[in-house]
């Protein structure tokens, strides 16, 4: 009997070792507000709406220690509408990203499934003030839509900080039989963060090649995007040059390339274009509220020149580490039959304006 109870214990403690090895994390985003937008072909649209300052989501993430400065991670993340509770995207639930892999302290992270684009996030994380989120976000005007946003089939490899310096670069397969270039998409980021400065230049490469069609051509994005922080206010700064087909999809748009649009009209994505970004920050009171400005400009350099400049102001209070409300209102103006819309985190939007208000809770 006394040696069971010891084997027992003995048990219990090393099962508790291996527990703590272990960690499972669930955490969300709840964002929900009102949106009014104006300005297109259906006239005013005002909802209450999910998702506008950020994607309302509920994932898991873990790691596991493996010993040696090893660990094993994985992620999977599904958004969700708060507003009447339904997945946001059809016949897949984990649509925003699922991956596992191997991450190393001193040699970086590899993981491998759907991940997020070093296009994307370098914009996302340097370059926008609202951080691609409300009625200002980026999304609107820089090519960031679709296979942008993420890769699915994506390996990725991410170096550990080395003195302010971090990198990545990302492989999508396009996995068509008999053709191993079509559809495959690269990419790849390298940034410094040191102090008050923060920048970063990034590279996507799309193959828009299908199993039938071979002539489609590739598409080319380059990205350079900073801010610096002088702590009454953050400045900051962003260009993109897109060149070739499918190189600046349409926000919103089911392939990315649109037919008849928000204003009642056709209206095709350029092949070779130009985007220019200036904002800002700045703590206000008590920093608990920040102000957040933006002007983008879209300059299409083919033909038809069909530019585009948005203004976007916006205003988040935290109430809490968690909790926080905002609002915000931006606006676009389209030239010779552009037709850009005001969108969100979430959605594309309607028409060239839209205001948002809401209440974003984190978990």
């Amino acid at each position: 009997m006394k040696k069971s109870l010891i084997a027992i214990a003995v048990l219990a403690a090393t099962s508790s070792a291996a527990f703590a090895q272990s960690n499972v994390t669930i955490y969300g985003i709840l964002d929900a507000g009102i949106v009014s937008e104006r300005g297109g072909a259906a006239g005013t649209v005002s909802k209450v709406t999910s998702g506008a300052a950020s994607a309302s989501r509920i994932g898991f993430k873990g790691t596991e220690d493996l010993g040696g400065g090893l660990s094993a991670i994985f992620k999977l993340e599904t958004g969700a509408k708060i507003d009447d509770g339904t997945l946001d995207a059809t016949n897949t639930i984990f649509n925003r990203e699922a991956y596992v892999g191997l991450s190393s302290k001193t040699a970086g992270t590899l993981t491998l499934g759907r991940q997020y684009t070093p296009y994307y996030e370098t914009l996302r994380d340097v370059g926008d003030p609202f951080a691609m989120g409300y009625a200002g976000t980026a999304k609107n005007l820089f090519p960031v839509a679709s296979y942008m946003t993420r890769n699915s089939n994506a390996v990725v490899y991410k170096t550990p900080n080395l003195n302010g310096f971090t990198g990545a670069v990302s492989y999508s397969l396009g996995e068509t039989p008999g053709d191993a270039t079509a559809q495959r998409q690269i990419g790849g980021s390298l940034a410094y963060n040191n102090g008050p400065l923060n920048v970063a230049v990034a590279y996507n490469s799309k193959n828009n090649d299908t199993a039938t069609v071979k002539t489609t051509g590739m598409g080319h994005n380059g990205l350079i995007a900073a801010n610096y922080d002088f702590k009454v206010v953050k400045v900051f700064g962003a260009y993109s040059k897109d060149k070739g087909t499918g190189s600046a999809p349409i926000n919103g748009a089911a392939s990315a390339t649109a037919t008849t649009n928000a204003f009642g009209y056709t209206f095709a994505q350029t092949a070779d274009s130009a985007d220019a970004l200036l904002g800002l920050t700045a703590p206000v009171g008590d920093t608990a509220g920040t102000v957040m400005a933006s002007y983008i400009r879209k300059n299409d350099k083919e033909v038809a020149n069909r530019d585009a400049d948005q203004w976007a102001i916006g205003y988040s209070y935290a109430l809490s580490k968690r909790t926080s409300t905002y609002v915000a209102y931006a606006k676009i103006k389209n030239k010779n039959g552009a037709g850009y819309t005001v969108g969100n985190n979430t959605e594309a939007g309607t028409g060239d304006k839209a205001f948002n208000l809401g209440l974003k809770h984190s978990f």
